[in-house]
């Protein structure tokens, strides 16, 4: 569930290539070989006797049921590291009504369990968003799944309209867009940008059956090509959802159920993000009052920035000149209340962020708006990279958007009800179909699941995994203090706990004591970090 107020560019599919390395490591190494094989041979060989090319080594492959899987090499952000998989597109019809339907190809991932002869279940992990790829963010979980990588393999599908999935392209508006990145547009304006938006879509996708529902049906169709093996879906952020709707329909499919960062069937997604990030400001600011260094440092900081916010509502957008964080070039760009909002929120989602906001904010109320705009820079960065903002769209327009209404209560909290009221208007130019019926239905099951939260989620909190809590007869919920948005399941010995409550499916006797000893992250008073 990555939105933030500043959704021009969510809405915007992004091409978003997966880079293999590998091919200078073969250089390389048969360079060498060539080398060795000359210093053995005699000058007169040497210049007679034309070297033979040498071939590369076909890539290694893999089956799997009826599949046969590639090996292939999975990118870690802002890294040359590679993570060793073995890949496969696997066809299925976009339209699953219509055997007509044009087909469209689904990019999937396996890697191998470090044993010999892994456990005969599989484990999936299901990416958040709703429009993140799982194959491209899985490296940055990668150590949550080390312990069940021990025995087990583990799949990761890129979800329809994601990934290599068939993504929800509009490259030409893209292009236009790009020339203005410091755009401030109206919902009006937005609007017809979608509009824009969904003709291109259109050319090459029909965007009415890239869903929740359409995901379930793919990963089941994926499972039984695989030899239909049980699963144990891991899911985060908004594919908790994802895996909440596959348990429902294939209930004898799945071994066991992990979510971090809970969306409830019940929850419509966009009504409740700025309850849900007013009450994480205010776990924040609790911290830093019951904190002397940081009380000092900043005093109410919570209330500093709503004051910050009312200014920057009343006048004009700010002009803020930083240096580019990726670029190390001095940029230009503007901020507003909005704007403001946006990246108060996206500081929320991550521990580590959350840790500089009472600072940033405060440079910012005396003027200095750089060190805020600099780590904003940086996090718009890695969201826009990692969502596919036609498929977003398609989930939202036909699973939330009819059940969206005005909410003037929200107008006094930091992002108010201006989201809902664009998702409301968007949705009435992006094609999609009508809701399922009981999609919103309460998720009920007798599967084991774990379910985890960070303590200071600003937009899933805890209280939502207690509300699913309610409907499982074998369930657990965990809260891991100080966290933010779908990271706990990364946090200390949590992986080990979900590697355990996976192998013994019991998550009442799981030994969460070793989570108490994950504190909060203290607030940094100055720029060389917090109070000792």
């Amino acid at each position: 569930m990555k939105m933030d107020k500043r959704m021009l560019w969510r809405v915007i599919a992004i091409v978003i290539a997966l880079g293999f390395i590998g091919g200078q490591w073969w250089a390389r190494k048969h360079h060498v070989a060539d080398s060795d094989a000359d210093a053995t041979s005699t000058p007169a060989a040497a210049s007679t006797v034309p070297a033979k090319p040498v071939k590369s080594a076909p890539p290694a492959t893999m089956k799997m049921g009826k599949l046969t899987l590639t090996a292939c090499e999975l990118k870690r952000p802002h890294s040359a590291a590679t993570l060793g998989a073995f890949c496969a597109a696997f066809p299925v019809p976009e339209n699953r009504a219509d055997p007509k339907s044009r087909r469209i190809d689904l990019k999937l991932a396996i890697l191998k369990s470090d044993s010999a002869v892994p456990a005969q279940d599989l484990v999936v992990y299901l990416a958040g968003g709703p429009g993140q790829s799982a194959i491209q963010t899985y490296p940055e979980l990668a150590t949550a799944f080390t312990p069940l990588l021990r025995h087990h393999d583990v799949l990761l599908l890129d979800q329809r309209g994601t990934g290599d999935s068939h993504p929800l392209k509009c490259p030409a508006l893209e292009k236009l867009l790009k020339k203005d990145t410091d755009a401030q547009p109206s919902i009006e304006q937005r609007v017809q940008w979608l509009g824009q938006c969904a003709q291109e879509v259109e050319k090459t996708a029909d965007p009415r059956y890239y869903t929740t529902s359409d995901a379930v049906a793919d990963l089941e169709a994926v499972r039984e090509a695989l030899g239909a093996p049980k699963l144990d879906l891991v899911g985060v952020s908004y594919g908790t959802r994802v895996a909440q709707h596959y348990a429902t329909a294939h209930p004898e499919a799945v071994r066991s159920i992990v979510l971090d960062g809970v969306v409830p069937n019940t929850l419509v997604l966009g009504e409740t993000f700025a309850v849900a990030l007013q009450h994480s400001l205010q776990l924040q600011s609790a911290a830093c009052e019951k904190t002397p260094a940081c009380k000092q440092a900043f005093g109410n900081w919570y209330d500093t920035l709503h004051q910050l916010y009312a200014k920057l509502k009343a006048g004009q957008p700010q002009q803020v000149t930083f240096e580019d964080p990726y670029s190390y070039k001095p940029v230009t760009r503007s901020l507003n209340a909005d704007t403001l909002a946006g990246v108060v929120r996206m500081f929320s989602y991550d521990a580590m962020t959350a840790a500089l906001l009472p600072l940033a904010v405060n440079e910012a109320a005396h003027g200095n708006y750089a060190p805020l705009m600099g780590q904003a820079r940086l996090l718009s960065g890695d969201l826009s990279t990692s969502i596919e903002g036609g498929m977003q769209m398609s989930v939202i327009c036909t699973e939330d958007a009819s059940l969206l209404t005005p909410r003037p209560q929200d107008e006094g909290l930091l992002l108010g009800d201006e989201l809902i009221k664009a998702f409301m208007a968007e949705c009435k130019v992006w094609p999609h179909n009508a809701m399922p019926k009981d999609f919103h239905a309460p998720f009920k099951s007798s599967i084991p699941t774990l379910l985890i939260s960070g303590e200071r989620d600003p937009v899933t909190p805890p209280a939502y995994a207690d509300d699913v809590l309610k409907g499982l007869t074998n369930g657990r919920a965990l809260v891991v203090k100080g966290l933010g948005h779908a990271e706990a399941i990364n946090a200390g010995c949590m992986p080990d706990l979900v590697d355990d409550f996976i192998d013994k499916l019991q998550p009442k006797q799981l030994k969460a004591q070793c989570l108490d000893r994950i504190g909060p992250i203290p607030a940094f008073v100055n720029f060389n970090g917090a109070a000792p």
